[in-house]
């Protein structure tokens, strides 16, 4: 049974992730201050799950990047592409419809007893 929780909770994660790195990525950041900032908010976040993400979502156009000297090292910074912006704004509605519908399902919700 916790396997089973487990794979629900890593795939509804999943669907998270684009939303909330496209929303903190509103500002500018390199993949270290993303990372924080993310798990800052209590979206903790691999690096193994977070580079793949960021460079599909650049494939895909929703993101822009450049290479920087920061503190004596090379950082790619990353930030909302004009399309990323509207695609977030397309999801943050989607999201707020769903976070609506399933609060009204989950009103009377109350744990049952096993």
């Amino acid at each position: 049974m916790d396997d089973l929780f487990e794979n629900f909770r890593l795939e509804l994660r999943r669907g998270c992730l684009v939303l909330a790195v496209l929303a903190q990525l509103r500002t500018e950041h390199y993949g270290y201050t993303l990372r924080k900032a993310l798990a800052n908010q209590g979206l903790a976040i691999d690096e193994g799950t977070l580079y793949p993400l960021l460079r599909r979502l650049e494939s895909q156009g929703l993101l822009v990047s450049e290479w920087r000297e920061e503190e004596k090292r090379n950082k790619r910074f990353y930030r909302v592409s004009p399309d990323g912006a509207a695609v977030l704004d397309r999801l943050l509605q989607e999201w707020r419809s769903l976070n609506a519908s399933l609060g009204g399902l989950l009103k009377h919700y109350e744990p049952m007893e096993v």
